[in-house]
């Protein structure tokens, strides 16, 4: 019976789909080629030393991913739906950025504007773009989905506007520090930036109400407004938390290239953002999350892809193996699932009782 008890635990935890995806896939590495968990010192292009291999791009790749999927729990808790506008937001606060600091010319010697600031400025676009699809969601009743198809169409478009369709070239070596490594320090800096993002959160998280009051609004909307909580104001909140975490998100694909490319620059990362979310174990309706599953699931989908590329999957198919594997680890991930296998728990150990 104790047993039984902590195998239900287990399955029941949801971490326990992911990781067991996550062993699935080193499995399948370890068995095909084992060289992809070996990990080398190489020189980069700007002379400077930096760890290679698989798990890097992984840890390095994932980490755009985890800031996006962090954003997009809180949003997919507080209103039950998904923004689906994450990529083109992103062509919209790097391109702003951009544009602080290039000034008015596409190559210019120098930078126009510090750092800090241009990135302070992308960070106000994004939290505007948040705004907005929050106040359709919240204020004017719209299905997430269908308010944010907006930005998802328009998006890509206001960013080449931004920069009048040209594309500017940062000429500072420090700005692709963000988005490839610090000389001296071999790790990816992204990883640093996902590390302070998720503590950062875990801070609000712990020390606010943030958490309970998005899962009191996702579960019973008028319930909580009777407990005194404001539901349009969290569901505005989500958003632009979100956008925030969009504008670190652009400022890692920018300063990977030091330009962009409007119709390119993530491209179907919402999708993978929003699944990273769903094999985390959270409802898609809303209501409780657990933002650490989805940070786990946010890794285990750049696990899955970097796994395709390794078996030289074509990239025009990848999204169609991807769906399969992904559609598959969704469904065992559903609460309906587990409940069935906890079902067939108990159903078996009976059994096994008697058969001894």
């Amino acid at each position: 019976m104790k047993n039984q008890n902590m195998l239900k635990r287990i399955v029941s935890n949801q971490l326990f789909i992911p990781i067991i995806a996550l062993l699935i896939l080193t499995l399948i590495n370890l068995i095909n080629d084992p060289s992809f968990f070996k990990i080398t010192l190489v020189t980069n292009n700007a002379g400077n030393p930096m760890l290679s291999g698989s798990l890097i791009t992984i840890l390095d790749f994932g980490s755009e991913l985890g800031i996006l999927a962090i954003g997009m729990t809180l949003v997919t808790a507080a209103s039950g739906g998904q923004d689906i506008s994450v990529g083109a937001t992103i062509a919209i606060a790097g391109s702003a950025m951009l544009r602080i600091l290039c000034g008015k010319e596409a190559h210019p010697e120098t930078i126009q504007a510090p750092i800090i600031l241009a990135f302070l400025v992308a960070c106000l676009v994004g939290m505007a773009c948040g705004l907005f699809n929050g106040t359709l969601v919240a204020v004017f009743k719209i299905q997430p989905m269908i308010a944010t198809l907006i930005l998802f169409t328009a998006g890509r478009s206001i960013g080449a506007w931004i920069n009048h369709n040209q594309l500017p070239i940062v000429p500072d070596p420090k700005f692709a520090y963000f988005g490839g490594v610090i000389p001296g320090i071999p790790i990816p800096t992204t990883v640093f930036i996902v590390i302070a993002c998720i503590i950062v959160m875990a801070l609000i998280l712990k020390f606010t109400n943030l958490g309970l009051y998005t899962q009191a609004v996702g579960i019973n909307e008028k319930s909580a407004r009777l407990n005194g909580i404001n539901p349009t104001a969290i569901k505005i909140l989500s958003f632009v938390i979100l956008g925030l975490c969009v504008a670190v998100a652009a400022l890692i694909k920018v300063s990977r290239l030091s330009t962009i490319n409007y119709s390119v620059i993530a491209k179907d990362i919402e999708m993978d953002a929003i699944l990273a979310v769903a094999l985390g174990g959270n409802a898609l309706s809303g209501g409780k999350f657990n933002m650490w599953a989805s940070i786990l699931g946010a890794y285990v989908i750049q696990f899955l892809t970097t796994t395709l590329y390794k078996f030289d999957v074509q990239s025009d198919a990848l999204a169609a193996y991807k769906a399969v594997v992904v559609i598959i680890l969704v469904v065992f991930s559903a609460p309906t699932v587990r409940e069935g296998c906890s079902k067939l728990v108990k159903k078996l150990s009976p059994a096994r009782k008697e058969a001894a």
